[in-house]
């Protein structure tokens, strides 16, 4: 197997050179970042949150916490990742209405 950070482009997707990797520890505390700002009052009439915010205040603190910083395009990159998995949790939460623990 190769070095999955060369760019072999056997997906879907494209890759390039300067791809950087998202690790867990990078989508975990953009996740922080951005409940944080929502919480303080940052996101518009909408809710979402917009470019000027991102960048002003979400990625500096972001790339000041992890090794290789990040830019408005990785952000938007990783907020249509956090939209497919919470679509597909929601999905099945709605499909499993007993769905639950049971001592």
């Amino acid at each position: 197997m190769g070095n999955p950070q060369q760019g072999n482009n056997k997906g879907n997707g494209k890759v390039s050179e300067n791809y950087e990797f998202w690790t867990m520890d990078d989508t975990n505390e953009l996740l922080h970042l951005l409940v944080d700002a929502i919480n303080s009052g940052l996101c518009d009439a909408n809710g979402s949150l917009s470019k000027q915010n991102v960048e002003r205040v979400i990625l500096p603190r972001l790339s000041a916490k992890i090794i290789f910083p990040k830019t408005y395009n990785h952000y938007l990159s990783r907020k249509k990742w956090f939209r497919k998995h919470y679509n597909k949790i929601s999905t099945l939460m709605h499909n499993n209405s007993g769905f639950g623990l049971d001592s």
